[in-house]
């Protein structure tokens, strides 16, 4: 009798510490963590000290992985950045042309050594002819990208803030969008003449589009509880577009300028060989018809060179104007 009176006082006093335990646990705002902690308090209550070392051996264990996960975590990245990295393909390039140029792989009246299109491009520069040409380019493409990016930016604007914009202006340039921009020029022929001003309008076009969608996307896609935001601050038309939307819409305006960049350059390959009495296309135009497939690479290697170096001029703009971003790139 007195053995069954000594352990019933034994269980009340374990399940009173279970209990406490519990309670504690709940005032400390652990309440998601209750059970657990009652199973532990039952458990040490059961089998003593043992219990409790084998949970502190568990959460022992648990910190380890955690250090592991964020580990992984950090191995997802790109890592950083190689010097010089866009320079590495183009100069691999050039190596196994020279390579297999030297080695007599290729065919030079086809395809000619390097050092062959470097000295035409010598000889022509000393002429004077190449530096004509790559000017009248350099303005061509210059008149048609400026009027093309005022035209997207104004349009994509007009579109993506007003509903009575975006009524009138994203159909149609949906429509001009689906028609082959090259298959417009013997209509502007037509309308501008054969001269310079159906060139310029024709580069314009094709650098305004990708411009306008991308900004008019970017434009869309701002989330709309930042309008609601601004509302509740009282911010004025002019605050919200300078504060909200053009930060938001930054983003896809530079992949659209990129996009109409390098547009800029293979409208210009094309146009120039369309009654033009000088330019880079025009001379390859005349060097087609000459055989000289030397001069046609040169032409081909300093439109490359254009193109490579005014997107890594865009580029370089956007990382300093949104270098409050944090991304993979970055």
């Amino acid at each position: 009798m007195s053995a069954m009176t000594t352990s019933i006082p034994s269980a009340t006093s374990t399940a009173a510490s279970a209990a406490t335990a519990v309670s504690e646990d709940g005032e400390n705002g652990r309440s998601d963590e209750t059970g657990e902690t009652g199973e532990i308090s039952k458990t040490a209550g059961a089998t003593g000290t043992a219990g409790a070392a084998g949970a502190a051996g568990a959460a022992g264990a648990a910190a380890p992985a955690r250090r592991t996960g964020r580990r992984r975590r950090g191995g997802l990245s790109p890592g950083k950045r190689l010097p010089a990295s866009r320079l590495i393909g183009p100069v691999l390039f050039l190596a196994l042309w020279a390579g297999a140029s030297a080695a007599g792989q290729l065919d030079t009246n086809a395809i000619p050594a390097p050092w062959t299109v470097l000295r035409t491009a010598g000889q022509l520069w000393s002429d004077g002819t190449l530096s004509t040409d790559i000017l009248t380019s350099l303005q061509r493409a210059g008149s048609g990208f400026a009027l093309g990016l005022t035209a997207g930016v104004v349009l994509a604007l007009t579109a993506g803030l007003s509903r009575v914009g975006e009524a009138l202006i994203d159909g149609t340039v949906q429509l001009n969008r689906a028609i082959p921009t090259l298959g417009l020029i013997p209509l502007f022929i037509l309308w501008l003449g054969i001269g310079e001003t159906f060139k310029i309008a024709i580069i314009a076009i094709v650098v305004y589009i990708p411009i306008y969608l991308n900004l008019y996307s970017a434009l869309s896609g701002i989330d709309h509880r930042f309008v609601e935001l601004a509302e509740v601050q009282g911010l004025s038309k002019l605050r919200f577009i300078r504060e909200i939307v053009i930060p938001g819409a930054l983003p896809g305006f530079f992949v659209g300028l990129r996009l109409g960049v390098t547009g800029s350059w293979l409208g210009l390959v094309v146009l120039e060989q369309i009654n033009a009495t000088s330019g880079l296309g025009y001379m390859m135009f005349q060097a087609q018809n000459y055989g000289q497939t030397d001069v046609i690479l040169v032409g081909l290697l300093i439109y490359g060179i254009f193109g490579l170096v005014s997107d890594s001029a865009v580029r370089l703009i956007e990382r300093r104007v949104l270098s409050w971003r944090r991304t993979l790139n970055s």
